[in-house]
């Protein structure tokens, strides 16, 4: 029995599995790969749509196996498909992409506030962005596909030149996808929306050290620090992957002593510019960042993409890459990149129509087992 054999066998057996694959997930499949023929169209053409279905549920397929397989039996299937892919061209059965949701029909401008406030202007993609580039991870317990960012690659069409300048930060992050279950997102959204009424308009440090600083030119957002239950719960899942989140950003596993966590609210307008997280003497012990995202279905906002720039001291190097914010997604970075969040638009300006976060960091201390305490 051949290799590519023995990797048919395990892709077929996966594939009949319900618990990897439901009956719907293949009809669905087998929908868009008949679709995918269409008559008279070019081979090539036919021939790449059923690529890129097939390349669109295979890390998934595989991820599920993983949780119910364990990493054992999921490594050794991927490592007889890699070993063949350069002699015979094999495709990865199955992942999957979120398409966008449309945003929802225009409503009537809320009243103009007593002050206007600045807003950080529309920015232009130069011609030295990066794109992230997912490569697959194990999933966190109750998770659904994980997706692992790019590390310090350089889109060839970038300067080059930037990563091999002296004292360059490089952007890395890490992105969970369906990071918690569903009845635990939903049970967020409700108790943000339940609390509207408790956010406070977001704050900022001065250079000079001193907190609870309101600063529209820096900052436009609104904050919610009593998380309920919800802090528990986030920060316990976090726990569970942490120690390969680390791994895959390069970081040594450190004892966590404390952590921050808030919820934010993002409107028409909102935005937060470049700067770090550890930046001030007073938040230099933070390590690392996160960053949740969730919002109310169907979205209503627009923008808002977290980007993540490649630096030198607090200068911008003209490369980046942006996370454009997707449902029950969270974000892991070093909270020694500079990153900013992009002008969210939204134009309803209702609140439950918002670019929501739950986001926090890991201060270094003595013992992982303080994560959640």
């Amino acid at each position: 029995m051949t290799a590519k054999q023995i990797l048919d066998s395990f892709s077929q057996t996966l594939i009949q599995d319900e618990r990897i694959l439901s009956s719907q997930e293949r009809q669905l499949l087998i929908s868009l790969l008949h679709n995918a023929k269409v008559p008279g169209s070019n081979p090539e053409v036919q021939s790449a749509v059923a690529s890129t279905i097939a390349r669109s549920v295979g890390e998934t397929v595989a991820q599920r196996a993983f949780t119910l397989l364990g990493s054992s039996i999921v490594e050794q299937i991927l490592a007889i498909g890699n070993s063949m892919t350069s002699s015979h061209n094999v495709v990865p059965v199955f992942a999957t992409e979120k398409t966008p949701k449309p945003p929802g029909p225009p409503q009537p401008p809320r009243p103009a506030p007593e002050k206007d406030l600045p807003a950080s202007p529309k920015p232009q993609k130069p011609p030295g962005e990066r794109p992230a580039e997912d490569l697959p991870s194990p999933m966190p317990p109750g998770s659904g596909m994980t997706q692992d960012a790019v590390q310090g690659k350089v889109n060839p069409r970038a300067n080059i030149a930037i990563s091999d300048m002296p004292g360059v930060e490089r952007a890395r992050w890490v992105v969970l996808d369906e990071f918690l279950a569903p009845q635990e997102l939903e049970e967020l959204i409700c108790y943000v929306l339940q609390h509207e009424a408790e956010f406070q308009n977001s704050e900022v440090i001065s250079p000079n050290g001193n907190r609870g600083v309101i600063d529209y030119e820096h900052r436009r957002s609104r904050v919610l620090m009593d998380l309920g239950k919800h802090r528990e719960v986030i920060l316990k899942r976090i726990q569970c992957v942490l120690p390969r989140v680390l791994d895959r950003l390069g970081i040594e596993e450190f004892p966590v002593a404390r952590t921050e966590a808030q919820i934010t609210a993002s409107n028409d307008g909102d935005f937060f510019s470049p700067h770090t997280d550890d930046g001030q003497e007073t938040i230099s012990s933070r390590r690392i960042t996160f960053v949740y995202f969730f919002h109310r279905e169907p979205r209503q906002f627009a923008g808002g993409e977290l980007r993540h720039h490649d630096s030198l001291g607090n200068s911008k190097t003209g490369s980046y890459q942006s996370i454009v914010p997707q449902q029950n997604q969270i974000v892991f970075f070093p909270c020694s990149v500079l990153h900013e969040i992009m002008q969210v638009e939204c134009q309803s300006r209702a609140f439950v129509d918002s670019r929501f976060t739950l986001n926090g960091w890991l201060h270094g201390g003595e013992t992982l087992r303080d994560l959640h305490g």
